[in-house]
């Protein structure tokens, strides 16, 4: 029965089956993505980071050496013989069937003997070993082809990461991505902190319309303002410079900081703004003594918000910074690491966890004032 102590109603039940189904759907994909940054590229290439763990068939083709090549052919007593193993290139594992037509590519059992129609008799082995056997010398300038299936075991390894870690250029994206996120992360909340504060407390002509302005910019798209603002910049000379996206990374943020400190803000207890009013403080000692420490898990809230945006953007800095090789940001550079077709499954997923790295640091630092900030002022 419901209510009664000791059981939980059913919406209670319901909730946290609800909670624990988001969390887990959120989860999962970047599992994924975290075991797919450890798989070989090959094995990554052709099936799902969910088989990681078991064995993966894959089909493969290979040209073994032509007949004419010096050493490839080989007399032991009456037979001559082309042998070698299709791994010699790479590779590993366990072959299950193999065929000699790309329409059949397995249509025999590894280690069963098929002989062509020019009488060559060729078998596979399970451990890659492949022997074509004639009872004449063999001719030919292109040498057979062979296909086959392999069983492939789990192929885990941290060469992704040392191509993303160590390519060319990577530190000094680095440097020039804090130079940005650092910079656009601070000015925006010291001049949203004055901002909130002066329109909760202080009274004068026209807050209550600044304030509506304030709500209506934060669902503007920013990319309507991106090339009049390049403009802008170009002309007064601060164009492609760390000055002008400093100031776009601002201006883009200040609406939602404003808002979440504002109301933040507003929801401080009353009487302490008046007394320290009454005992003669100054409302910008008001806001620096008593305010701006009593404001930090909003300034946290908003600071995670504005880092995070910050650091994975791409959009503001390719349009404000440009390609430049001195001043590329690092989701320019790992742009760059993907190539023009952005194939290289292996470099996307292992650039993924290093490009979110610090932006983790930042949120398990400030994560304890996210909810306390955000739901400021949202009841009495």
């Amino acid at each position: 029965m419901d209510g009664i102590a000791g059981r939980k109603p059913a919406l209670i039940w319901a909730v946290h089956l609800s909670v624990a189904l988001l969390v887990i759907l959120w989860t999962l994909p970047t599992f994924g993505l975290l075991v797919s940054s450890f798989r070989d590229k090959d094995q990554l290439s052709v099936s799902g980071w969910w088989t990681s763990l078991t064995s993966t068939e894959r089909n493969v083709m290979v040209r073994v050496p032509a007949p004419n090549d010096d050493g490839a052919q080989v007399l032991e007593g009456s037979v001559y013989v082309i042998a070698g193993n299709v791994f010699d290139e790479g590779g590993a594992g366990d072959i299950s069937a193999f065929g000699i037509s790309s329409r059949e590519p397995g249509a025999y059992e590894a280690g069963e003997v098929v002989t062509t129609k020019d009488g060559e008799r060729i078998s596979v082995q399970e451990s890659g070993d492949y022997r074509i056997e004639s009872d004449v010398e063999m001719t030919g300038k292109r040498g057979q082809r062979l296909f086959f299936t392999v069983l492939e075991p789990p192929l885990f390894t941290l060469d992704n990461y040392r191509t993303v870690l160590w390519s060319e250029g990577i530190g000094k994206s680095f440097l020039n991505t804090m130079t940005v996120t650092i910079p656009a992360t601070v000015i925006p909340i010291l001049i949203a902190a004055f901002a909130g504060y002066a329109l909760a407390w202080m009274r004068f002509p026209g807050r209550t319309f600044l304030v509506a302005m304030v709500v209506g910019l934060i669902v503007v798209p920013l990319q309507m303002s991106l090339i009049p603002l390049l403009r802008l910049y170009t002309d007064i000379g601060i164009g492609k410079s760390y000055i002008g996206i400093w100031l776009a990374h601002t201006g883009f943020g200040l609406p939602l900081a404003i808002y979440l400190l504002r109301n933040y803000i507003k929801s401080l207890p009353k009487e302490i703004i008046e007394s320290a009013k009454v005992d003669g403080a100054s409302d910008f000692e008001i806001f620096v003594k008593i305010v701006l420490p009593l404001s930090f898990p909003a300034l946290a809230s908003f600071a995670i918000f504005q880092f995070l945006w910050t650091w994975n953007d791409l959009l503001v800095a390719t349009v404000f910074l440009g390609n430049n090789e001195e001043q590329l940001v690092m989701t320019g550079r790992l742009r760059e690491l993907l190539g023009s077709r952005g194939g290289n499954w292996e470099i996307l997923t292992a650039s993924a966890f290093v490009s979110i790295a610090v932006p983790l640091g930042v949120f398990f630092a400030l994560q304890r004032y996210l909810v306390r900030g955000l739901l400021a002022g949202s009841v009495k």
